[in-house]
């Protein structure tokens, strides 16, 4: 039994207070009278707390809608689905003209302050429980402090200064604070995972199978340095993974996204979403996926609504695959593969000029229900721990051994072979080597956009790699946007800049 089916993880704990925090906010309800005046009380009242902070990941504004959009914004696929409005949000997206009023804007500001929040009352109120067995009192004030860091770490890149919530608001003073400096942001960020890493056990089992581990806080921790700059940082804490982890990599890269290996999520994930079926509902709030359905072959008819077609992977970025290289049958369709049921992909379909569609999180319909797939989606992978620690290092023998680890294994080679495909045949340096290598190893996993952006004023940066990317489709006769500086972070939600006067919008929005 993976997270999302503990009791009563969705709840939400007397959020009542965060009016001032956006109307998103305002919408939301406890399902029963429990408030944080009667809760709070036991251990199990800490566990279920701790559940429900999870809970905002598998949602809207996290891994069911809003980070969708990190693969469009970049050079991996374009919007896909129907014409006109379909799927408008990401077309808006994908053409850099991002209003204040964009859903996925909102969604991911909303859901994140919603996680932070969660995780605050954890961490407020779970000290004070007594009789509490210190394991798992420790184990609750872990788990929250990883997930305070992950929602900061998505808001902090994507939205740049952010309001910094350590504890909940009490009042309206509190609530209705300015945006605090990244940098500052990042401090809590790294202060967050070091507790963490004190904190949290390093392995789980049963039932428990999925939450937050100290590995899951020390990679996560290395993708921060990584994003930082702090490249010495960045390596000592991939290093530690790699070798005091336990965890090993799936001999075949598509092992990664079975539904049957998710009872051995810890292999090679250090951290995954933990999806479940059964709902059958059309909501993107509950606790399926709804990627099988969005993603899958248009009017294919090989998921249960037939498939929408959405983030159809771009031309040059299936023909940037190295002959022999197994993540491409892994990650996208192409003209002419075979479905389940012994049709064929076609060569072009509805918002698929080329018949490419992503493959990554197809499920078919088996184990599913309408937007309700069981299929888990990793966060924190142990590949990218040695492409971390390649682009911390760089061209050394170090750096080179970690890079063709990942490479071995995507062409099939066991990973302690001798040797590689060579990892510079089409690229100029090991900087686009490594970079290269997280497109294709990471595709479809909404990195993309965050790599691009952190190497802003570099060759490789969002503005060059896009602008570049517009021209080539242009000449296909695809029509993309172009961003600009300001387009390295979103604008602010309208409706929190109406309920906060303290906040102010980000430049050119």
């Amino acid at each position: 039994m993976t997270i999302s089916k503990f009791t009563c993880a969705a709840f939400l704990l007397s959020l009542g207070l965060l009016t001032g925090c956006g109307e998103k906010f305002l919408e939301e309800a406890p399902v029963d009278q429990i408030t944080d005046a009667n809760f709070y009380q036991t251990q199990q009242d800490a566990i279920q707390a701790t559940n429900a902070a999870y809970s905002e990941l598998t949602k809207e504004g996290q891994y069911n809608s809003a980070m969708w959009a990190f693969d469009i914004m970049a050079d991996n696929s374009v919007t896909g689905g129907d014409d006109g409005n379909d799927g408008i949000e990401y077309k808006q997206m994908e053409a850099f003209s991002i209003p204040s009023t964009n859903f996925v804007v909102n969604r991911l500001w909303g859901g994140s302050f919603i996680g932070v929040q969660r995780a605050n009352l954890v961490l407020q109120k779970v000290p004070g429980i007594a009789n509490m067995d210190p394991a798992i009192k420790s184990r609750c004030l872990g788990e929250a402090q990883f997930l305070r860091a992950k929602f900061y770490f998505d808001l902090v890149r994507v939205y740049g200064d952010v309001p910094l919530f350590t504890t909940p608001p009490a009042t309206p003073a509190e609530v209705n604070i300015p945006r605090t400096p990244v940098a500052q942001v990042y401090a809590q960020i790294e202060k967050d995972l070091i507790a963490a890493i004190g904190n949290l056990p390093g392995s789980y089992a049963g039932a428990d199978l999925g939450r937050a581990t100290k590995w899951a806080a020390t990679g996560l921790l290395a993708k921060v340095y990584i994003t930082e700059g702090k490249k010495a940082e960045a390596a000592v804490q991939a290093r530690s993974v790699i070798t005091g982890s336990g965890k090993t990599m799936w001999a075949n890269y598509a092992d990664n996204f079975k539904p049957a290996n998710e009872n051995q999520n810890a292999k090679e994930s250090l951290f995954e979403i933990q999806f479940v079926n059964g709902r059958n509902e059309y909501d993107r709030n509950n606790v399926g996926s709804s990627m099988n359905e969005f993603f899958g072959p248009r009017g294919a008819n090989q998921t249960p609504g037939s498939g929408y077609g959405f983030n159809i992977p771009e031309p040059d970025f299936v023909n940037g695959y190295e002959a022999g290289d197994t993540r491409k049958a892994a990650s996208v369709w192409v003209p002419g593969d075979v479905f389940p049921d012994g049709k064929t992909q076609s060569a072009k379909a509805t918002g698929s000029p080329y018949g490419y569609n992503v493959r990554k999180w197809f499920v078919g319909k088996v184990n599913t229900n309408i937007w309700d797939s069981p299929l888990n989606v990793p966060v924190l992978r142990l590949a990218e721990m040695y492409l971390i620690l390649a682009e911390a290092v760089g061209s050394n023998a170090e750096g080179l051994e970690a890079i063709n680890k990942v490479r071995r294994r995507a062409f099939g080679l066991p990973i302690d072979a001798a040797s590689a495909k060579d990892l510079m045949a089409n690229v100029p340096d090991f900087t686009a080597a490594v970079l290269r290598e997280r497109k294709y190893e990471l595709a479809f996993e909404f990195d993309r956009w965050f790599d691009l952006k952190r190497y802003n004023g570099t060759q490789y940066g969002l503005i060059p790699v896009m602008t570049a990317q517009a021209n080539y489709l242009k000449t296909l006769g695809i029509t993309r946007g172009i961003p600009t500086e300001k387009n390295l972070v979103l604008p602010i939600p309208q409706s929190e800049l109406d309920a906060n006067p303290g906040l102010k919008q980000n430049p050119g929005y």
